[in-house]
């Protein structure tokens, strides 16, 4: 199994003078944690974790209230989030895969950087994005299918 396999195509990005805001935003619209950023010439310059954004703002770890509502940024946080660019958060320069790359040398390398995702390029362009929810989904789909085939003897 390669990274091809497993990563989301053609991801949504947010550009490096955007605001946390609309990082924020754009991950709870979309259900995911982890974007790409890029500069104005479209090249991969970071990544940006919802994680990033809440501890630059001072936020709990979970954006959501307990009965589920979004957190909704009020006051001082809200004016942060409007101003603070996603430059200034990112993580820059992130490791980086291939799409031919073993889906098994992925996961060591998110393992051992203790990295939730991998930015996928093919030389120069953003192709996709693998991440940690990405590897689980594979790992089941894979057990499932070693059930089938090697079921247990009782």
């Amino acid at each position: 199994m390669i990274v091809a396999d497993l990563m989301t195509a053609r991801p949504l990005t947010i550009h490096q003078d955007q605001p946390l805001r609309r990082a924020l935003e754009t991950m709870e619209t979309n259900h995911f944690h982890h974007l790409p950023v890029l500069n104005s010439e479209s090249q991969l310059v970071g990544v940006i974790t919802e994680r990033d954004c809440l501890a630059a703002l001072n936020l709990p770890r979970s954006p959501r209230t307990t009965n589920g509502d979004r957190l909704a940024l009020r006051g001082t946080t809200a004016a942060a989030a409007t101003r603070t660019p996603v430059r200034a958060v990112m993580t820059p320069a992130p490791i980086v895969v291939e799409p031919e790359m073993d889906a098994d040398e992925a996961a060591r390398l998110m393992l051992t950087n203790h990295i939730g995702c991998l930015p996928v390029m093919r030389s120069e362009t953003l192709v996709g994005i693998v991440t940690t929810s990405d590897m689980l989904v594979a790992f089941m789909n894979l057990y499932k299918r070693l059930r089938i085939l090697y079921p247990e003897q009782d």
